[in-house]
C-alpha cells in the first residue's frame, strides 16, 4: 500500500444480482486530508463508504485501510479493526433514550476498560471540544437542536480516538447557517488531530460547502470514479458531468 494513503481501492467491483454498483474502482484517499465523495444519487457513494468500513465486501478487487486488506479479515478481526473509525451519520443517529453524556460514553463503556472517573473526564472534554455545555450534556437528543445533535454525534465519533472519521451527509436537513457551523466544526476537529495522520472522509451532495472545506474531491457517476482531484483542479475540470454538477 502507498504510505500516503489511509484508504486504497484496487480494481474494486461490487455486483448485487444483475446490478453493477461499483465498476473497477482504483484510487487512494490521502492520509491526513479532508476528502469529500460527491455525485448524484445512485452514483455508488454509500456503497463505497460501506466498503471502507468493511460492512460490504467487494465482488472483485481489494480494499486496503491503514495498511490492512480488510476484505481478507475475519469477522472478529473486523470488529476490532473498526475501532480505527469514527462515524457521524446523516441524522446523528443518537440513542434517543440516553443523554448527550451517555451517548458519548457508550463506546467507551463498550470497547474500553476505562473506569467511570476516566470516562467522565474524557466525555466532558470531548463535549467541550465540540461546544456542548455541561448543562446540555444532561439533555436527551429530543431536547437539542439539529446542530447540537450533530455536535454530540461528532463527540461520540471521536471517543475512541479514531484514525479515520467518516461523515455520511453530515448537514442533511440543516439550514445554511447551521450547515456552515457544522462544517467549521468538522474542519476544526480535523486540524486538531491532523498531526497524527487523522483522515476525514465526507459523503455529501453539498457542492458549495464541499469546495470550501475539502482538500480533495472524488466525483462518482454510475459506479465509477470520474475525477479524483484537489479542490482547485476540480473547480477547473472540463468534464461535462462535473461542469453540470458545479452549476447546480
Amino acid at each position: 500500500m502507498n504510505s500516503d494513503y489511509s484508504v486504497e481501492f484496487r480494481n474494486v467491483t461490487k455486483i448485487y444480482g444483475d446490478s453493477i454498483i461499483l465498476r473497477n474502482i482504483n484510487f487512494g484517499i490521502q492520509k491526513g486530508k479532508i476528502t469529500t465523495i460527491l455525485g448524484f444519487s445512485g452514483a455508488g457513494k454509500t456503497t463505497l463508504m460501506k466498503h471502507i468500513l468493511g460492512l460490504v465486501m467487494p465482488t472483485e478487487g481489494d480494499v486496503i485501510v491503514l495498511g490492512q486488506m480488510i476484505n481478507h479479515l475475519s469477522e472478529l478481526e473486523l470488529r476490532e479493526f473498526r475501532r480505527n473509525f469514527g462515524m457521524v451519520f446523516q441524522y446523528a443517529a443518537l440513542f434517543d433514550f440516553l443523554s448527550s453524556f451517555e451517548n458519548v460514553a457508550f463506546p467507551l463503556r463498550e470497547f474500553t476498560k476505562m473506569n467511570e472517573e476516566e470516562i467522565t473526564q474524557k466525555v466532558m472534554g470531548l463535549l467541550d471540544s465540540v461546544g456542548i455545555s455541561p448543562e446540555a450534556a444532561k439533555r436527551l437528543p429530543s431536547e437539542l437542536s439539529g446542530g447540537m445533535r450533530k455536535r454530540v454525534g461528532l463527540a461520540r465519533g471521536l471517543a475512541l480516538d479514531p484514525h479515520i472519521m467518516l461523515y455520511d451527509e453530515p448537514t442533511s436537513g440543516l439550514d445554511p447557517i447551521t450547515t456552515h457551523t457544522v462544517y467549521d466544526l468538522m474542519r476544526d476537529t480535523h486540524r486538531r488531530n491532523e498531526h497524527r495522520g487523522f483522515t476525514s472522509i465526507i459523503i455529501s451532495h453539498d457542492i458549495h460547502a464541499t469546495l470550501k472545506y475539502s482538500d480533495y474531491i472524488v466525483f462518482m457517476e454510475q459506479g465509477r470514479v470520474v475525477e479524483h482531484l484537489d479542490v482547485k483542479s476540480f473547480i477547473k475540470s472540463e468534464n461535462p458531468i462535473i461542469r453540470r454538477f458545479l452549476e447546480l
